[in-house]
């Protein structure tokens, strides 16, 4: 089991520092969230300062031409020796049509044929056949050698496709090479939902899952007094309310037992009431999204949480915590290495 990092896209020289110090730290690699700024510049500023593994977690597709994405996740495989992940997702319909003014529908069988044209322009540009991919929303057939950046000497770059409801994670097992797993997770849904839908997909495409990536996002809630655990328990009930507050994710909830919270939330979100929001999530809830312990105890606790299913733990507030200390990182060298001997 791998231990990751994740930071939203930052200043270049920021993204730099901590692709250092997650590096000498014993994190695996950074997983780069997209939102205000975009995922692919801090991979590259990150790449050209410390080996460290590089996933976009995610990308937003639909806004970019499968080339572009393509030539992009091309650049940085190649600059970091084989060590970049392609993280893609389709977002959601009012980021994709009014914030990017692009096509959203139909978000599943478009990004299936996303991944197929990426594919395509992955294998024109090694040269391994000519540029010409068809499907129903896509169509590349033209890339003379001057406009190819040619062959790198890494692989492919892997795609890894992010995934929440049954249909996208079956997807996901058919066609992707690994799976980001939304931060609204728990035990339950990745135990029952998640990998008998990956294992699906799988098997309809007729492949095994054994090299296949699973990436989960982990709320971990840590710290020697009760003072420091509150803090980043509190910071994870409000995201839970954030995430939570999405009709798509309401069968979360109730697979739980806590059928409604979502209606809830998005009364209280619609009235502009934060702290009501997060008040939904009371603790019974809330035990199911978290990962909590001490320096001494959170090895053995997010083992005994994702073992045999997560194949790289993320560190939801890693980011956050090094901003305001540097030094932080370092209280998790001992933890990462505890994992990596978890298969």
């Amino acid at each position: 089991m791998k231990l990751d990092l994740m930071t939203g896209g930052m200043p270049l020289h920021a993204a730099q520092q901590l692709a250092r110090h997650a590096a000498d730290t014993g994190h695996a690699g950074l997983v780069i969230t997209e939102a205000g700024r975009t995922a692919y510049l801090s991979c590259a500023a990150a790449a050209l300062a410390a080996d460290v593994d590089l996933l976009t977690g995610i990308a937003v597709a639909f806004p970019r031409s499968p080339m572009v994405t393509a030539q992009i996740a091309w650049e940085l495989a190649d600059a970091t020796d084989g060590r970049f992940r392609l993280g893609l997702g389709t977002q959601v319909r009012a980021h994709i049509e009014r914030r990017y003014n692009a096509p959203f529908d139909p978000p599943g069988p478009r990004i299936r044929d996303y991944i197929g044209a990426v594919r395509a322009c992955f294998d024109a540009f090694r040269g391994a056949s000519p540029l010409d991919y068809h499907s129903d929303h896509y169509e590349l057939t033209l890339l003379p050698p001057v406009w190819s950046p040619g062959p790198i000497g890494p692989p492919d770059p892997p795609i890894d496709l992010a995934a929440v409801s049954p249909w996208m994670l079956r997807l996901a097992g058919q066609v992707a090479d690994g799976v980001h797993v939304h931060p609204l997770n728990t035990r339950t849904y990745l135990a029952d939902t998640v990998l008998p839908q990956l294992a699906a997909g799988a098997q309809r495409a007729g492949r095994h899952l054994e090299d296949f990536e699973i990436i989960v996002p982990a709320f971990l809630v840590v710290g020697d007094t009760p003072d420091e655990r509150d803090r980043w328990r509190e910071l994870a009930r409000t995201q839970i309310a954030f995430y939570g507050s999405t009709p798509n994710y309401s069968f979360i909830f109730d697979d739980l037992g806590h059928p409604g919270t979502t209606d809830a939330l998005r009364e209280r979100q619609k009235a502009g009431d934060i702290a009501a929001m997060s008040a939904v999530i009371t603790d019974d809830i809330l035990r199911h999204f978290v990962t909590e312990g001490t320096w001494a105890t959170i090895a053995d606790a997010i083992g005994d949480r994702y073992a045999g299913i997560a194949t790289r733990v993320v560190n939801y507030f890693g980011a956050i915590a090094w901003t305001e200390d540097p030094q932080h990182l370092a209280r998790w060298k001992p933890i990462a290495e505890a994992l990596s001997h978890i298969p």
